[in-house]
């Protein structure tokens, strides 16, 4: 698909800083305007190609799939500074999550859509889509975060400290950075199954997979966006670091909100999903639970398209049995 781009100068962000922002977006399906519109997040070395020849989420967007593209207008927005589009930023750390939230919402008013269908994402995708719920409680009917939370967690801000220090002093950055996180995307027993302790010549494929994975990103990723996306996804916070009330964000939430956690989460547990949505369920009633059972970890959402398509299948393909 084509890869179009609005510019939106002068954007002050959150700490007064100044930003001119070029941010690329792709369409796919019905025209905007012609069908109900599903905004869909990317997560940390994604982009906006979510189905096509180089689609992250085909098995997910796609004719005839959960998020149909004879019914839906699907729309993907960069990241910016995520460089699929060629776009750095230098002085990233004066942007924190919620500017992308503000942006992309200056991006849905350039294209004059002002009412979404749905805002989909996985992981810092799906932090995304807490934070644009708290800022334009109005701009959705369904709000589904999936494999992340509200919040950077202790234990997130653990990690992505220890990637800036790789990101920051190894000889080989990107590689080695990856090679880290993939340990956070996945789990033990995922490993265990995998891999069962085999190897090939002297290595055990376990190393053969981390090395390969490194050495994939390292291809395709740049060091300033890795930096960039690591630094935000440890700004998530829709309280504004406490100033606001988690309560009463969720309250003006007028739409559905689906929180879809995976049970062998090392990244944004499943117990900080349940957590989170204990504390929501107080005070909103069509807030829900889903779960993805898999033991492959945080990427669970990248894998288990069976279960995200049976867990979601009232949302998208059975709209007059959704919950309201």
């Amino acid at each position: 698909m084509e890869l179009k781009k609005l510019n939106i100068e002068n954007y002050i962000s959150e700490n007064g800083t100044s930003f001119n922002i070029e941010l690329s977006y792709e369409v796919f399906g019905k025209p905007i305007g012609s069908a109900p519109i599903v905004l869909v997040n990317h997560a940390l070395t994604g982009n906006s190609s979510v189905c096509g020849n180089h689609g992250w989420w085909n098995h997910i967007v796609g004719e005839n799939k959960l998020i149909d593209l004879n019914k839906y207008t699907v729309l993907a927005f960069n990241f910016p500074g995520n460089g699929y589009d060629g776009f750095l930023i230098r002085n990233y750390e004066n942007l924190i999550l919620r500017d992308i939230a503000k942006l992309i919402l200056k991006g849905l008013e350039k294209l004059k859509i002002e009412n979404l269908y749905a805002i989909i994402g996985g992981s810092i995708g799906g932090g995304l889509v807490w934070e644009i719920a708290a800022i334009s409680p109005n701009v959705s009917e369904n709000f589904i975060p999936i494999a992340c939370d509200w919040k950077s967690s202790d234990w997130l801000l653990a990690n992505t400290r220890l990637q800036k220090q790789i990101l920051n002093n190894s000889s080989n950055p990107v590689h080695d950075a990856r090679m880290h996180a993939m340990l956070c995307y996945r789990s033990p027993l995922s490993f265990q199954k995998k891999f069962a302790r085999s190897k090939d010549s002297e290595i055990f494929n376990v190393e053969s997979w981390l090395l390969h994975h490194g050495k994939k990103l390292q291809q395709r990723f740049s060091l300033q966006s890795y930096k960039m996306m690591n630094h935000l996804l440890s700004t998530i916070d829709i309280t504004r670091s406490g100033e606001l009330k988690f309560e009463d964000i969720v309250s003006k939430i007028k739409g559905n909100i689906f929180i879809v956690s995976v049970d062998s989460d090392l990244f944004f547990t499943d117990y900080q999903n349940r957590e989170t949505f204990y504390k929501a369920c107080r005070i909103k009633d069509n807030i829900f639970f889903k779960t993805i059972k898999s033991v492959h970890g945080h990427d669970a959402f990248l894998i288990e398209f069976d279960q995200l398509n049976e867990l979601l299948s009232n949302v998208f393909l059975h709209k007059h049995n959704l919950p309201v």
